[in-house]
This record gives structure tokens, sequence and C-alpha cells, in this order.
């Protein structure tokens, strides 16, 4: 059932929540309004929350199936987005000096392991070459191996190499894992920490948290938990090229070489055309016209949808974890809001 304004009031004034709040929460009647209200009665009850920005702002943003706008909420593999984020925000800082280093450059333990000479440029397109496939239970990488594993960062050194690095298109965790811990491993510091203080606290991201593996790892490939409303601010930040409320958090030129196709995907998946750097983009026919569009996707349905010929971020939280409708829901949502 959508939380509808009159019944968010009703909670805020409860409980003493001051009138500058009030007015952050609830926002105009928008044309958005009927649109997003068609999944009020979604067969399945686990979309969580959608949040539309327009030129800046806030135009609309819905809530269903008990959800509120301080609901924290998994985004699952859209976390390896923001690891994306993080990678270019250490080279901002000559932490790392580019995608052309190796892995064990930062990680001199890993030389000689099938992921040592692996270049972050390969690690970033999924094309690390291990023998990691979430789809194969029996694959030496699996996922599922992963999160089973006594030492993750141990397990990944064993895994190995299934193809050349750099020539095949792999989605996996464990290739997103890896790019985590080089965040860790170059900055010298939980890549929880980093990201709080390089992209959240930036965007004034204060609630949120980031698991972590068995040793202490935070998951690089996932499991950020974060709400709708700060889902969107970070696709803010990307749609305008790094910057947040005048700020410089992200480099330009890193959000435009992480967006960009650097592997073709669409005769694997139905979802996108190509893949950047965890980056997603694909291109819609709204009313004719061709309209690219970058995302970040988790499974259930998770996005970050970024329409830069729009000025267009829609953020979407569902927990339909393992159901394939989930994104068909999602790519729904995001074509009734382009045809809006």
């Amino acid at each position: 059932m959508s939380l509808h304004r009159r019944e968010l009031l009703g909670m805020l004034a409860a409980s003493a929540v001051p009138v500058f709040a009030l007015a952050k929460a609830v926002q105009p009647a928008s044309a958005l309004d009927p649109i997003l209200a068609r999944w009020d009665s979604d067969e399945h009850s686990d979309l969580r929350g959608v949040v539309v920005r327009s030129k800046g702002a806030v135009v609309c943003e819905r809530y269903y199936n008990g959800e509120i706008p301080t609901s924290l909420h998994d985004i699952r593999s859209a976390g390896k987005s923001v690891t994306s984020l993080l990678i270019g925000a250490a080279i901002d800082r000559k932490l790392i000096a580019g995608v052309t280093d190796s892995v064990q450059r930062y990680w001199p333990a890993a030389k000689g392991s099938a992921i040592g000479d692996v270049l972050l440029s390969q690690v970033l397109t999924m094309r690390s070459g291990l023998a990691a496939n979430d789809e194969i239970p029996d694959s030496p990488g699996n996922e599922n191996n992963l999160d089973l594993a006594p030492d993750p960062e141990v397990f990944l050194l064993r895994v190995p190499r299934a193809t050349s690095p750099g020539t095949t298109y792999v989605y996996n965790s464990l290739t997103a894992y890896t790019a985590g811990l080089v965040v860790e491993k170059a900055t010298r510091r939980k890549e929880v920490q980093f990201a709080r203080e390089v992209l959240f606290g930036p965007l004034g991201i204060e609630r949120f948290t980031w698991a972590s593996d068995s040793v202490g790892h935070t998951k690089g490939q996932g499991n950020l938990a974060i709400t709708t409303r700060d889902l969107a601010v970070i696709g803010q930040m990307v749609l305008d090229g790094g910057t947040f409320a005048g700020r410089r958090v992200i480099s330009e030129s890193w959000l435009s070489e992480s967006t960009k196709p650097w592997v073709q995907i669409g005769d694997v998946d139905p979802y996108a055309d190509a893949y950047g750097y965890f980056w997603y983009s694909k291109t819609h026919i709204v009313d004719g016209t061709p309209t690219l569009v970058h995302f970040a996707s988790g499974n259930g349905g998770n996005k970050i949808y970024v329409v830069p010929s729009r000025g267009l971020v829609v953020a979407i939280t569902s927990s339909a974890y393992g159901r394939g409708y989930g994104q068909r829901r999602s790519e729904a949502i995001l074509k009734a809001v382009l045809h809006a």
C-alpha cells in the first residue's frame, strides 16, 4: 500500500519532526504521482520506493508496501557502481595511478595468482578471466562459494583462470570483490570508511550500512543499504558530472570513462546494450527519439537510472531478490517516467 502524503504528515507530526524537515519530506503534487500510483496495486508486494529527480530537484517520490523515506534498503549489486566511483575517487587523489595498473601493484600478495596481473580496466569491465560465474553453481569462483569462504581474500587467490584477461565478459561478484580490495589496499582503510570520507560525506548521506565479509573487508560487490532518496542523490551527482551542491565530488573525466560502452553485452543481457566500469547503458526509444540511459543495477530491480538528455534521475528500490520480474518492473517504471 502506498504511503500517501496525509499518512506521512501524521507520522511526522507524531514524531515531532521540525517544520523544515516536514517541507523536505513532503514533495508538492507532481504530474508523475498518478504514473507511479500504478504500482500501488502491483501483484507483487516487494517494490519499496521510487524517487525521481529532474533538473536537480526531487519532483516525485513514492513508497510502497510499508516503506518510508528513511528506510534503509539493500541495493545488492548496484553497490558495484559505488565501488567504481570509489576507484575514481582514489585515482583523483593519486592513490591509484590509473586503470592500466595491475591488481598486484596494490596487492603484492596477489602476484602469481590468476588475478595478480589482471589490469584494473579488465576488472572494472568484468573481463578478469577468472573462473567465476555466478550463474553456474559449480564454478570455482561462484559468489556462494565466496560468501561461504572462511577467508574470502585467500579464496580469491586460489581461484584459477578460465580465459585470458580482457577477452571475455562474465558478470560475477568475485571480480567486483577484487575492486573493493584494491580500494582498501590503495587507500589503506576500509572501503566503507573511504566511501564515508570521499563520497557519502560530501553528498550529505549520513545513514547507511555496508556489509563486511568474514574477515572484515567491505563487500565491494554489493550489500550496501541506503535510502531511496540517497540513492537518487548519488545518481544526481553522476548526472552532474561529479559535482553536487556546487562541490566537486568525483572528477568528470572518471564519470565519462566509467559510463562509456566498453563492452557490448546486449546478446547476454536483455536490459543493457553495453557495460562500462561497473555501470550499464542502454538506449531506449522514447516517442521515436533514441534516449541514452546509464544505470547501476542490483538483484531484485534496484536501480539508479541516469538520463543525461532529460536531466533526469530515477532511483528504484525493490526486494524482488532472485525474481526476474523485479528487473522487468523497474524498467517498466523507467519507461513510464520517460513517456510521461
